[in-house]
């Protein structure tokens, strides 16, 4: 478990508060349609062009694990690869660990899952940001991440 730094954040980095972090899922949410077609086309060309009222309640929550599945990869493969989703990037924003270095594969699977809770549960865990004093969300709390703003450089 990383331990708490005085000043981990590089010197062009705040904290992002919730403004930033929805403006960068409202830009997201475009790439995930994208993501959420194709995944929904691939799932039924696998069954045949047959729909899930056809195969019945199994289709539905293979479906539905498809896309969370394809929704995980999109966020932690782009994390991982460059800080940041095509959202993120529009506004600056960047996900680091706790020591200001690149997050383990690890720590970004258990934040996209946490972060997920954090929606099922009415968005709680974003709302969280205005009440932390490093507008953590409860995912960067789970897991020992960040989400910072860069300055323009």
């Amino acid at each position: 478990m990383l331990e708490r730094m005085d000043n981990p954040l590089p010197p062009s980095a705040a904290p992002a508060h919730l403004g930033w972090r929805l403006l960068a899922m409202t830009y997201d949410l475009f790439v995930l349609l994208a993501i959420w077609f194709v995944t929904s086309g691939l799932e039924l060309l696998a069954v045949g062009g047959r729909t899930s009222d056809e195969l019945g309640a199994w289709a539905k929550w293979l479906l539905l694990a498809l896309l969370w599945l394809a929704t995980g990869a999109y966020f932690v493969v782009s994390w991982r690869r460059g800080g940041h989703t095509v959202g993120m990037r529009a506004w600056r924003l960047k996900v680091l660990s706790e020591d200001g270095r690149v997050a383990s594969w690890p720590a970004l699977a258990a934040r996209y899952a946490m972060a997920g809770l954090s929606l099922f549960a009415g968005g709680l865990g974003f709302v969280w940001t205005l009440i932390d004093s490093e507008h953590r969300a409860w995912h960067d709390n789970v897991s020992h991440t960040r989400l910072v703003r860069m300055d323009r450089a």
